[in-house]
Parts: C-alpha cells; sequence; structure tokens
C-alpha cells in the first residue's frame, strides 16, 4: 500500500484515545492520592480540608504527564510500523 495514503492519527486525537484515557487516569488516581498524602498530609490529619484547587491540581498533573508520555509512545508506535 502507498504510505501517502496512510493516515496516521492526530496528536490530539491519540490524547483522547480510550487507552490513552484509561492509562491516564489509572497514573492519576495512584500519583496523585500519593501527592496528597505527601504534600497535604499534615492538613488532613489535623481535620482540616485543603484547597479543592491544590487537589484538583494534584490530579490533574500526572493525568497530563501520562497522556502525553503515552500519546507520544503511540505516535512512535505508528512511526515505526510504516
Amino acid at each position: 500500500m502507498n504510505d501517502s495514503k496512510i493516515r496516521r492519527p492526530s496528536f490530539a486525537s491519540l490524547l483522547r484515545a480510550p487507552v490513552t484515557v484509561r492509562r491516564a487516569l489509572k497514573v492519576a488516581a495512584i500519583v496523585g492520592t500519593l501527592l496528597i498524602a505527601i504534600n497535604q498530609g499534615d492538613v488532613l490529619l489535623a481535620g482540616e480540608m485543603p484547597a479543592l484547587w491544590k487537589i484538583a491540581l494534584t490530579y490533574f498533573v500526572p493525568y497530563i504527564v501520562s497522556s502525553y508520555s503515552t500519546a507520544a509512545l503511540l505516535r512512535e508506535q505508528a512511526r515505526a510500523a510504516k
């Protein structure tokens, strides 16, 4: 088959791929929880609630990092398969 007719998925579509989203959610749940325990553990143990934006960012950052790395890996695999 002619390589010019093979369409490779865009990076944005790789970010939205189910495999990417599932992996990123798992990583964010594990890493985010560990980071909250490390960074906000003293606040939680004191019976207080950390700022919600801090909690959201603590889960969002590992989600983004995992999404990017998974999409980059999928893109490299697609390039190598040609």
